[in-house]
């Protein structure tokens, strides 16, 4: 068993709260830094596989008092549009980030995490002398730690300041996102292609549904809102403008993020152990970008735990991550190209529903197995 360390993690979503937790709970002094406050909504699918309940139940981080909802089946539609559901192989449910990420806050801070919210890192440096790091806050402060690890989410000032090679590239893809009432399957999490992209939908709790799509920046740029953009984009398929002239809006405006990059990512950064979407965004056709962050955050704090020397963990790191997750993303990058197109779409909806196995496939090889 390695000594106890002073651990900084920079970020709070899934991967970084999952992280402290573990690392909390086994004695380590663990920091963690999040630019905004508990509770807040955050551009995610908020559907979770079921290859985390296992480790969730083991950890008494599931959050059975907030009712998830049971997701069973998966729809895939095209523009012009075609359909095809099929049951899902493992299932899922549906819970918002606004609450499932506050019940994990909660958990950490009864585990003994120190929070630092409202709080922005600017940039690290790895001291070699010292073999420690510094960490330098926009408010001024500095911090000290033995390891850190980078849960900062698709694309942040951090990535910028560790010169991270995809940060190079302007991504043109945006995420939009809504709570909404309305009438639609409450066992299914439906994909809808558009041209341009794709929107998910599921349940989540109190009777809401999570409505999440990929858009694109050269779209809204030539519309100039987005609720123009959805009128003549999104509306080509009938399943989305059903949708949308059928259900109540929830939040008072849509939450939007920019610049979502799908690029390759390295899961060890100038020592630092990247977990969540700073290590690699899957796809949102793949639907399990919630359960890899989970489980990266774990591995983190695994290597951290199981390991002494920077070397080794850094090492039992990059081998974890990379035989649990690289495949999967890689296939999920590959798949999507499938998608966003009428053509490809339609072409996809008849594939599958000629060779349903086909959907089942791809469905296991971007999906990981149940673990503790």
């Amino acid at each position: 068993m390695a000594q106890k360390q002073k651990i900084v993690i920079i970020g709070g979503g899934l991967a970084g709260l999952t992280a402290a937790h573990m690392l909390a709970r086994q004695g380590h002094k663990t920091t963690l830094v999040e630019k905004q406050s508990y509770p807040f909504h955050r551009v995610c699918g908020e559907y979770i596989s079921n290859e985390v309940r296992p480790f969730l139940q083991k950890h008494d981080l599931f959050p059975s008092h907030l009712e998830p909802k049971e997701i069973t089946r998966f729809m895939l539609t095209s523009p012009s549009g075609g359909k095809i559901e099929m049951p899902l192989d493992l299932g899922g449910f549906g819970l918002s980030r606004y609450a499932f990420d506050q019940f994990l806050f909660e958990k950490c801070t009864q585990a003994g995490v120190e929070f630092l919210l409202n709080t922005e890192v600017l940039e690290t440096a790895y001291v070699p002398n010292e073999n420690s790091f510094s960490i330098f806050l926009k408010n001024g402060q500095e911090l000290q730690a033995d390891q850190v690890i980078g849960a900062f989410g698709k694309r942040s000032r951090m990535d910028k300041s560790l010169k991270r090679p995809f940060m190079e590239n302007r991504s043109p893809f945006i995420g939009i996102k809504y709570h909404m009432k309305t009438d639609f399957p409450h066992d299914t999490v439906a994909l809808h292609n558009y041209n341009g992209g794709y929107l998910g939908i599921n349940k989540i709790e109190n009777g809401a549904y999570n409505v999440c799509y990929l858009g694109n920046k050269e779209q809204l740029r030539e519309i100039g809102s987005i609720a123009e953009m959805e009128k003549t984009y999104l509306y080509e398929n009938p399943f989305i403008k059903e949708l949308f002239n059928n259900s109540e809006q929830l939040l008072e405006r849509p939450v939007v993020i920019n610049e979502v990059d799908f690029s390759q990512k390295a899961p060890v950064v100038d020592h630092i152990l990247m977990a969540g979407d700073a290590a690699g965004l899957i796809t949102p056709l793949c639907g399990n970008g919630m359960a890899i962050a989970i489980h990266s955050g774990k591995l983190a704090a695994e290597a951290i735990i199981h390991n002494k020397e920077r070397s080794a963990i850094e090492n039992w790191y990059s081998h974890h991550w990379s035989l649990r997750f690289k495949r999967r993303l890689w296939i999920g990058r590959k798949v999507q190209k499938l998608f966003g197109s009428a053509f490809s779409a339609s072409l996809a909806v008849g594939i599958l529903k000629t060779f349903p196995s086909v959907g089942h496939s791809i469905m296991k090889r971007t999906h990981g197995a149940p673990f503790h």
